[in-house]
């Protein structure tokens, strides 16, 4: 006998991430930094970094202006679509759901060392069905913000 569930496929669409409003204080904020950090690389002498700091605040910037994208996710037996691409199960060795605010999203723990968690946001009313989806197939396990996802909170990006 073949479990229906293990069959379902599951399909919703969300943003990649979530855009958090910078108000006028954060530019300015990055603007103070990054003259701080440039007159620093200036007074001793060190161009290659003063190069790196303009650059870092620039791709700052074009990418905290940057709308997220509406990605199409899907879960089967194969894993995990986004988009083009597909997850196996097999990559992960665990999942935990993490509420941002109003935002729900899966956090999804990899089996290799260095590979970043990675974070699908999904609709409040397909919750149940997705978590169970992902229950069937990985185990769960309570997940909170590390270190760097704090700092990404703090800074608002």
């Amino acid at each position: 006998m073949v479990n229906k569930k293990s069959e379902a496929v599951i399909n919703w669409d969300a943003k990649e991430y979530i855009l958090r409003e910078k108000h006028v204080g954060w530019y300015v904020g990055l603007t103070i930094i990054t003259l701080a950090l440039a007159a620093l690389a200036i007074w001793i002498q060190e161009y290659t970094f003063l190069v790196l700091v303009v650059l870092c605040a620039v791709v700052l910037v074009i990418y905290s202006v940057r709308p997220p994208r509406e990605l199409h996710y899907s879960i089967s037996n194969k894993g995990i679509s986004e988009g083009n691409k597909l997850y196996s199960f097999a990559d992960f060795k665990a999942f935990g759901v993490l509420k941002e605010g109003k935002h729900f999203a899966i956090v999804l723990t990899p089996r290799k060392r260095f590979a970043p968690r990675q974070k699908i946001y999904f609709p409040e009313e397909k919750g149940e069905a997705i978590v169970d989806a992902f229950g069937y197939r990985l185990p769960m396990e309570e997940v909170k913000l590390d270190f760097l996802d704090k700092i990404v909170d703090f800074l608002r990006i």
